[in-house]
């Protein structure tokens, strides 16, 4: 408990919490074997003047707001997330998860830590959820460049061509294609507080409990420990809101009927799901029949000159490969594989 609460007065260590977390400390126990009442945990913590009153606050409503699986999927990710989830770990992770309003099951078909923010990571997010469960009827997210196309204002040196939500990021794109409207800004506190409570939950069981008090130092341990507290809840755990375990009334409104998810079905006329969700880039035809990207000429054989074709990137970063396919026309002209190391200056 001393330990825990040195963690917690520690500056260098950017964790979203400032509180003693004593069901944290009762279930850490559990997992040694030993029974302690949540009582006994607190009054320890009064006797080694550790305990801290939780603070009076504004009192609202938190209510589920949909009728069904499916009708509103958050997805995660802002700045304050990419941090030190280990003291001892050498960098930042960023964490990419979501959540379903009806049932609250966090990180639905997915979640995991990135090195940084990225267009990718997010795609992939979207990969899991759908082909597990299926296509949502909305998604809810917020204004992070990820999501929305935010131009910053004239000035007298530049003169803008696309004012703010005049393009759409690579994500959006992804979502116009299987057909899935998008609402940004949480209308109340009490909206983005949904995703805000399980990510701080989140946040104190892994990074400041877990992975410092066992000296966890890398990603891969991290993700352990984000799968196994993923599992406690979704699958154990009882919702402060629903009253229920995530997972159960989750697969309860599944067998009730009270789905809006639509079987995944790749839209034409698309046959392979990289063709889907994947990056994407537009580029024209040269006399050569070739094209350039990223310092790379690659040969599209059968498309007429001057014509814009539509490639699509598909990074593979446990085989360290980017795979390109080329469409024109409704047709894939042409398919091909490079080493990742060809594209050092290249995030993705």
């Amino acid at each position: 408990m001393l330990l825990d609460r040195s963690l917690i007065d520690d500056p260098t260590l950017p964790i979203p919490t400032s509180r003693d977390n004593y069901s944290a400390i009762r279930d850490r126990l559990a997992k040694q074997g030993i029974t302690v009442a949540l009582s006994t945990i607190i009054d320890r913590a009064k006797r080694l003047e550790c305990y801290q009153g939780r603070p009076r606050s504004k009192a609202h409503d938190r209510e589920v707001v949909t009728t069904a699986i499916g009708a509103l999927i958050q997805s995660r990710y802002v700045g304050t997330s990419h941090h030190r989830w280990s003291p001892y770990a050498e960098g930042k992770w960023a964490l990419i998860t979501s959540l379903d309003d009806y049932s609250r099951p966090d990180a639905s078909g997915y979640a995991d830590f990135f090195d940084q923010e990225t267009t990718w990571g997010h795609i992939q997010a979207a990969e899991a959820l759908m082909r597990t469960y299926g296509v949502p009827l909305r998604y809810y997210v917020d204004s992070l460049r990820v999501f929305r196309f935010v131009q910053s204002r004239d000035s007298v040196w530049r003169k803008h061509v696309l004012p703010t939500d005049q393009a759409d990021p690579q994500w959006r794109q992804l979502m116009n294609i299987m057909g899935v409207p998008t609402c940004r800004d949480a209308l109340s506190p009490q909206a983005k507080g949904k995703i805000e409570r399980p990510y701080r939950w989140l946040s104190r069981c892994i990074g400041m409990r877990t992975c410092a008090l066992e000296r966890l130092s890398t990603m891969e341990e991290g993700r352990n420990v984000l799968r196994e507290e993923v599992d406690r809840y979704n699958n154990h755990q009882v919702h402060s809101t629903t009253r229920e375990v995530p997972s159960i009334r989750f697969d309860k409104a599944r067998k009730e009927g009270k789905s809006l998810f639509r079987p995944f079905a790749l839209p034409k006329p698309y046959a392979c799901a990289t063709d889907v969700f994947c990056l994407r880039e537009k580029r024209v035809v040269n006399g050569y029949r070739r094209v350039s990207l990223f310092s790379h000429d690659i040969e599209v054989p059968n498309v007429p000159l001057r014509q814009e074709v539509d490639v699509h990137l598909i990074p593979d970063m446990a085989r360290q490969a980017l795979y390109i396919r080329i469409w024109w026309n409704n047709q894939l002209m042409r398919s091909v594989a490079y080493p990742l190391a060809e594209f050092p200056a290249v995030h993705f």
